[in-house]
């Protein structure tokens, strides 16, 4: 499908597969009190896609996570996982229901260790988490040999795969993460996207929002581009990196 500019053609969200998506959203305004943020924001996540949203700071990025995950209330427009309506549930009980929330910051428990963490992650199971945890050292080489170090000893991105990880812990079909390479240095971003992708290749679908637009879009199935709460832009990570407008609008500051 070619890309979407919504400004020209409205904000109808792509129509390309007959089954329901694992991930929608339909329309969602909400905010904090009286301040609306999302305007109206649609995208969807397709089973086994890394799907991100981009765009400048304050377009609502973040309270669009949160707003997905029962953090946020959704005033307007639905949140739909699997087929089922989720809006405004519970946190809790979206985990259940197979998602994984990774905020920005306050992400993992840094007086535990890492095993501890990551038992923390699974504390919801009712049956034996170990093979789980050993699938998860499996993707996350680094913990295993970490695993008895207290989690606030490890570095920025460690700790960033260690709230991966603990997200992973249950049986998550879909992983949302807000900016995970944050403040990192550019050789442990490609760490963090590497296992980002690893998590992909394991069947778990990423929502992912970012401020490396164009690392991000390189590294995506399809991309949304989110201005004032609203859809801007939509297409493939390739399209959205050759449209000359959102190169020089949202990609200039960037190398």
């Amino acid at each position: 499908m070619s890309i979407t500019d919504h400004n020209a053609h409205g904000s109808d969200v792509h129509q390309e597969h007959h089954s329901p998506p694992l991930l929608e959203v339909q329309n969602v305004t909400g905010g904090y009190g009286h301040a609306q943020i999302l305007n109206g924001v649609s995208f969807k996540v397709e089973p086994g896609q890394i799907v991100s949203i981009v765009g400048p700071n304050g377009a609502g990025k973040s309270t669009l996570m949160k707003a997905i995950f029962g953090l946020v209330r959704v005033t307007g427009g639905q949140v739909v996982l699997e087929g089922k309506t989720i809006t405004n549930v519970p946190p809790e009980t979206l985990l259940k229901r197979g998602m994984g929330y990774v905020p920005q910051v306050k992400n993992i428990f840094p007086s535990l260790t890492v095993s501890e963490n990551l038992e923390m992650g699974a504390y919801t199971r009712k049956d034996n988490y170990q093979p789980r945890l050993e699938e998860i050292f499996h993707l996350f080489p680094d913990l295993r040999e970490s695993r008895r170090k207290p989690a606030g000893l490890l570095s920025g991105g460690q700790r960033n795969m260690l709230a991966m990880a603990r997200a992973l812990m249950l049986d998550t079909r879909v992983l949302l993460l807000d900016e995970p390479t944050s403040g990192l240095a550019p050789r442990v971003t490609l760490t963090v996207w590497e296992r980002i992708q690893a998590i992909r290749a394991s069947g778990v679908a990423v929502l992912i929002v970012e401020q490396n637009t164009r690392m991000a879009l390189e590294r995506s199935a399809y991309g949304y581009v989110l201005v004032t709460g609203r859809n801007r832009f939509e297409g493939s990570g390739a399209e959205l990196l050759a449209r000359k407008e959102v190169v020089q609008l949202y990609l200039g500051h960037e190398s």
